[in-house]
């Protein structure tokens, strides 16, 4: 077998991780696990920069308030779109300080609102209560509650790995239900897809590519979820009628290819979809931009990418609004 390519960049944070002495993520209990992969924050990945706006907020849910952040880069702005994004973390770990830097960049890039949820984890609160608040968090937000301070029009989805899985199924379920503002794009990065069968890459990638097997394997344990639910496998569920898409892999990632297989389906649905994979970059490149520099590039493609994919999804509710 070839071997994969891997940037220098890349090559040197493997070379270093794999070489860090001590306990494995999947061997220490959730909340040691947490606080290791928060301390890695501030090692690994960019300042959060300057924003004119970071204010938490509490959202109503079904088991209390939801935590959640606004991050904006104006003060004040007209009505227009407003993103939800989704932390990455396994549905174990991560949290709103975890991608507060990666929430920031949207923000400014995209210039528009950019909500970040810290729903409930597991294990103390295994499926689903994940997408839950994912789900309650968006039907806020479109409902442009006086607390956001910003008039929604429409709504955009976006996560990282475990977060890309909950901004597709809170996608679908607002597909299926919807809130009181459309959903007009989903940007899922490095999702998780399908668990109901194994892929390729599971194997490929298994060890030293930073994301492992035997993680995996922990926080699906941890997360208890029904694996051939829509709300746990999207991918196995009808993608007709789903918001256009940006979708981001990277290509040594052990679930790179439930990504490819869902930019696939979207387009066989009848979706439109941009695909764009992160050639010889890992698992969560997202949140270590400081340490994989490289990877500053394909959030900027994807970004771009996004930007278009919003204002062409505008110019047609706007239209349809006046039809």
């Amino acid at each position: 077998m070839t071997e994969p390519f891997v940037r220098p960049d890349v090559s040197g944070f493997l070379a270093f991780l794999n070489s860090m002495p001590g306990p494995k993520m999947h061997e220490l209990e959730a909340p040691a696990a947490r606080t290791v992969y928060a301390a890695m924050k501030d090692v690994a990945d960019l300042p959060i920069g300057t924003l004119a706006t970071i204010t938490d907020l509490a959202i109503p849910g079904s088991a209390g308030d939801i935590p959640a952040r606004l991050f904006d880069a104006r003060a004040r702005r007209e009505p227009g779109p407003a993103m939800l994004f989704y932390h990455g973390g396994g549905f174990v770990i991560g949290d709103i300080e975890t991608h507060a830097s990666f929430c920031a960049e949207i923000a400014r890039e995209l210039d528009v609102p950019v909500v970040s949820v810290d729903y409930r984890l597991a294990p103390e609160n295994p499926w689903p209560a994940a997408p839950d608040d994912c789900e309650a968090a968006a039907r806020w937000v479109a409902g442009s509650p006086a607390a956001l301070g910003r008039t929604v029009t429409s709504l955009i989805v976006c996560g990282d790995s475990a977060g890309g899985n909950l901004a597709i199924v809170t996608a679908m379920a607002l597909r299926d239900a919807p809130a009181a503002v459309p959903v007009v794009a989903q940007f899922p990065i490095y999702p998780a897809t399908d668990m109901t069968r194994e892929y390729p890459s599971y194997s490929a990638f298994a060890e030293g590519y930073l994301l492992t097997r035997d993680s995996m394997e922990w926080f699906n344990t941890s997360y208890q979820a029904e694996a051939s639910h829509i709300r746990t496998s999207p991918l196995v569920g009808d993608l007709a009628g789903m918001p256009p898409a940006v979708v981001m892999t990277a290509s040594l990632d052990p679930i790179r290819d439930q990504g490819r297989a869902y930019a696939a389906a979207l387009a066989e649905a009848g979706v439109p979809v941009v695909f764009r994979e992160a050639k010889g970059n890992i698992h969560g490149f997202v949140t270590i931009r400081q340490a994989i520099p490289s990877s500053q590039g394909d959030v900027a493609g994807a970004l771009a990418a996004l930007k278009s994919v919003i204002a062409e999804a505008e110019g047609d509710r706007v239209m349809a609004q006046a039809a």
